[in-house]
Parts: C-alpha cells; structure tokens; sequence
C-alpha cells in the first residue's frame, strides 16, 4: 500500500476552465470545422459536465464569441507590447506593431479555418469573421490610439485619427490577405504611416 497523499481535488478555476473549453473548441475548428463544435464534445474533451460548459460559456455563439475576443486580446497584447518597447520612436513602434500582429497571424491556424470559410470551406464560420470584425476593428484602433497618445504628433486629433484608422485597416487587410513576409509589409506600412505623419 502507498503511503505518498493522493493530491487534493483542486476545482477548476473559472478563468482556467474557460481557457480550456476556448482551446478544445479551438483544436476541433482548425480539424474538422466549426460544424463539427458541439457543448457535449467539449465537455468530453476536457472532463466536465455538458451543464458545466453551459454555465461557463453559454450557447454556441456565446463560445463563437469567447474565442474569437481571446485571439482579439492576444493581437492586441502584441500591439501593446510593440508600443511600450518604443517610447520615443512612432514609426518604430507602427513597424514592430504589424510585423508582430502579422507574424501571429501567419501562424494561426484559427484564423487560417476564419478566412477558408470565406471561400466557401466552412459557411457556419463566417460568422465569426462577420460578426467580429467591428469588434477587432474598434478595439485595436482604440488600443493603438491610446498609446498614440504618448507621442509628439503635430497633426489635428481628427486627422491623427484618420491616420490611425488607416494604418489599422492596412495592417487587418494583410492579416486577411498577405502579399509579402511580415517584415516587409511592416516596412511598406511603416514607410506610409511615416509620409502621413511627417
């Protein structure tokens, strides 16, 4: 007989379970599609209740929506960082802002199975480009325009805001649609926010 204490039944924190449900919703769309999420599936997959995942998430576009705004937090934070690494330096912190959010995007397979459903690979998806992207657009350019803030800019706040609306837009439409490796498009983005703002 064993005498090492069995480890005590810790109960899954709310936010780690999320994440959890959120990541098992994640492999099955990048596998087999979002047809194919179901509550009851992800119960199976991470060991919970089919009740419990209803009370953690909610309805299927309740879990449309979870996920998508967790990828929309991990774009944002690459943002962020990018900013806060070059105080002093805009158009550095513009480059280093696309070529992050675009490496990411180069290598994630969510928003790979996203933009395949535009073409048709999966309509249940679409939604979840469509009914998010205000979401995406609105918290990144309020993201990048608070810390925009932080700098010399000579320019009208209306007209600064054109310009941060249009970096931001340039930089989503190559997430949705590369033409170059990351750190060329970030370079060309930069080059164009640069003649804008000088």
């Amino acid at each position: 007989m064993s005498t090492t204490p069995s480890a005590p039944t810790q109960p899954v924190a709310v936010g780690r379970l999320r994440d959890r449900l959120c990541d098992a919703a994640v492999v099955v769309i990048t596998s087999e599609g979002w047809a194919r999420v179901t509550m009851a599936r992800l119960a199976d997959e991470v060991g919970v209740s089919r009740q419990t995942v209803y009370n953690e998430i909610g309805t299927k576009a309740d879990l449309a929506e979870a996920v998508v705004l967790r990828e929309l937090d991990r774009f944002l934070a690459g943002v962020i960082r990018s900013f806060d690494e070059n105080p002093t330096d805009l158009i550095q912190a513009i480059r280093d802002s696309a070529r992050r959010v675009l490496k990411y995007a180069q290598n994630n397979a969510l928003l790979h199975a996203v933009v395949s459903a535009t073409h048709g690979a999966d309509t249940e998806l679409l939604p979840l480009l469509t009914t998010h992207a205000e979401s995406l657009l609105v918290g990144a350019k309020m993201v990048v325009g608070e810390r925009v803030a932080g700098y010399r800019i000579d320019l009208e706040p209306d007209r600064l805001d054109a310009v941060i609306d249009m970096v931001v837009r340039l930089v989503l439409s190559h997430v949705m649609q590369p033409s170059a490796d990351p750190a060329t498009t970030a370079d060309d983005i930069a080059w164009v926010a640069e003649r804008v703002l000088g």
